[in-house]
């Protein structure tokens, strides 16, 4: 995969797109990004309270979790990281490049769980490159790609889905594969 050193604007909302809107591949790219945090929060028990692509002045979209879970227990800070890479790997599968500027918000939360984990910088580099590994094979699994795909369609619909949608869309998607 290609890393891109941000070409895009979708990192930055600057004024004018702010005020016009993203163009309608930018904004493709923003409901594949939020759908790819959604999934990867609902697969590891995060309950999801809002996904959407209705942009502010700050960001062009926005998934909501709660601080509740469902399901077994985890390790929560390796699942924070893999929620945080969900949207960056969803939108790069599309892209054929990771858009680092568009995921720079998500990369400077990464960097500060990563150090909680790792020793240093250079350890935590491994860790982050690791999990961007294991969250590129979750979105291979054919379940897990089609509830990025169908939730991505319905924020392009709708703009802005509630999170029970959002996990009911990812679990239509499991029972249909299982």
């Amino acid at each position: 995969m290609v890393v891109s050193d941000g070409s895009s604007p979708r990192g930055r909302v600057t004024p004018m797109l702010w005020m016009t809107g993203p163009a309608p591949e930018e904004l493709r790219m923003t409901a594949y990004h939020e759908a790819g945090h959604a999934v990867l929060a609902l697969l590891h028990g995060r309950p999801v309270e809002q996904v959407t692509i209705r942009g502010t002045r700050f960001f062009l979209g926005k998934c909501e979790m709660d601080r509740g879970r469902f399901g077994p227990r985890q390790d929560e800070l390796e699942a924070a990281m893999l929620i945080l890479l969900g949207g960056m790997a969803a939108e790069a599968r599309l892209r054929g490049v990771y858009e680092l500027n568009g995921a720079a918000q998500d990369l400077r939360e990464l960097r500060k769980l990563s150090l909680r984990r790792a020793a240093n910088e250079r350890q935590a580099e491994r860790l982050e490159r690791r999990l961007l590994n294991k969250v590129e094979d979750l979105l291979d699994d054919v379940a897990v790609w089609q509830a990025v795909e169908k939730i991505a369609a319905e924020l392009l619909a709708r703009e802005t889905i509630s999170g029970r949608a959002a996990r009911h869309l990812f679990e239509e998607c499991h029972r249909n594969v299982d």
